[in-house]
């Protein structure tokens, strides 16, 4: 599945591959260029996806593409990592991509302020495609960085709410909760005590349970990560304190830390059969589309259901709404066929056809609103939930920050100490947590 890969990506987007784009030689900032696009040529195309079922999915596109386009060859590389493209695009060359895709959505504010990637919007402009009309909300904020636009979605990630229907019935719940406060009543209701330890835990809130990360969490609170001035609003925003409030809250009615940590580290890893979900060990999970035909690949005991994440009780109206990231591609500033290259960019993220039948090879959500309503996608009726969340205009991503995801790692760090009592004063934590982010980011311009 692609999350196995997406993972690994952004690990990497943290750490050294960040620091390569700090070198990347400055791009053009407008379509400057020059190369006739109509003329016989052949342009080199990056990717990410290693899995044969998706590597197969994307010479399919590019195959498609290649048919409308007869005269633009397309020289596929895949299995890339941020690392190998941040390289290729400092250095250029002939064998250097011309067009790349990262799952990282968190090196996209890099990409952009260091012009490893051209800013696209003349080239959308020139092409008479509106971003914002093409593109859900969460999806066209998270390709742009201070008005560049130097990436464009191509598929995406929805995050939901994974429920063990089975367990549910047993202990008389009928539906699954909308807001915080019945999610919480329901995770005890559904945690079943064994001795020191858990037969059934109602659901693993601690931040090192797979996908329940800070910024998943933060993402049903809608919070603003920075103020117009570029500052940190971490320590400020009010939907900070109220998210990592009820997930220390939840902590303890479920045992308390040790407790869970205890549980959680005997229990199954993410991207194996033996994921707690698929066994019963945790009945409720905030994941990501892809765990849907993972849990059925795995034949589970129970019958599966699926719905958005509760939200806070004072923004019940906005439930339906999730956080979003997914895979992006960009063209290289090194490149000398950046006309042709758009050619590539634009079927591959635009055409609805295309997006589709990506979308129904690899079971990610597809990128542009027409896709999201098209009659030719193919899926389980349950996967629905993860489109209308991804077409919900209130759900929310992350901001792209000049150093990438740094910003997102260090409200992650306060969140560990925070959940495990090593910090246990929220507001002067949040305060040096925004302090901390402020002085990465002037250090990195």
């Amino acid at each position: 599945m692609p999350g196995i890969s997406r993972k690994a990506a952004i690990a990497l987007a943290a750490s050294a591959s960040l620091a390569l784009l700090a070198t990347a030689c400055t791009g053009q900032s407008d379509s400057a260029a020059s190369d006739d696009a109509s003329k016989d040529t052949t342009i080199n195309f990056w990717h990410a996806w290693s899995a044969p079922n998706e590597v197969k999915a994307v010479q399919s596109l590019v195959t498609g593409f290649e048919k409308a386009h007869p005269n633009i060859h397309v020289n596929v590389v895949g299995n890339m990592t941020d690392d190998k493209m941040n390289q290729a695009l400092r250095t250029g060359g002939d064998k250097a991509p011309d067009v790349i895709s990262s799952f990282t959505t968190n090196s996209v504010g890099k990409f952009c302020s260091s012009g490893a990637l051209v800013d696209l919007n003349p080239f959308f402009e020139k092409s008479g495609v509106d971003p914002e009309k093409t593109f859900p909300k969460a999806m066209n904020e998270y390709t742009q960085f201070d008005g560049n636009r130097c990436a464009v979605p191509l598929l995406g990630d929805a995050y939901g709410l994974y429920y063990n229907k089975t367990a549910f019935q047993k202990a008389g719940i009928t539906s699954p909760p909308k807001t915080w406060s019945e999610f919480e009543q329901v995770a005890k209701k559904l945690t079943i005590p064994q001795g020191d330890t858990y037969k059934q835990l109602g659901f693993m809130p601690n931040y090192h349970g797979w996908e329940t990360t800070t910024e998943h969490y933060l993402g049903q609170f809608s919070p603003t990560y920075f103020d117009k001035d570029g500052k940190s609003n971490v320590g400020k925003d009010p939907a900070f304190e109220a998210a990592f409030t009820v997930q220390k809250k939840l902590v303890d009615e479920l045992g308390g830390y040790r407790k869970l940590e205890t549980y959680r580290s005997k229990l199954g890893d993410e991207w194996g059969p033996k994921h707690p979900f698929h066994t019963g060990q945790v009945a409720m999970q905030l994941d990501g589309e892809w765990r849907l035909g993972m849990a059925l690949d795995t034949k589970p005991k129970f019958d599966i259901g699926v719905a958005p994440l509760p939200v806070p009780d004072d923004q019940a109206d906005q439930y339906g709404k999730g956080y979003i990231t997914g895979t992006i591609a960009g063209i290289a500033a090194t490149s000398k066929k950046q006309n042709a290259a758009w050619e590539l960019v634009q079927y591959m993220t635009t055409n609805t056809d295309a997006v589709v039948n990506f979308s129904n090879a690899i079971h990610n959500v597809p990128s542009t609103l027409a896709a999201l309503k098209s009659p030719k996608l193919k899926y389980d009726p349950r996967f629905k939930t993860f489109l209308d969340i991804a077409a919900n205009p209130n759900s929310t991503t992350a901001p792209a920050s000049v150093n990438g995801g740094v910003y997102l790692a260090t409200v992650q760090e306060f969140g560990y100490d925070y959940e495990s009592g090593k910090a246990t004063d929220l507001k002067a934590g949040l305060k040096k947590t925004a302090a901390q982010i402020d002085t990465d980011i002037a250090q990195a311009k």
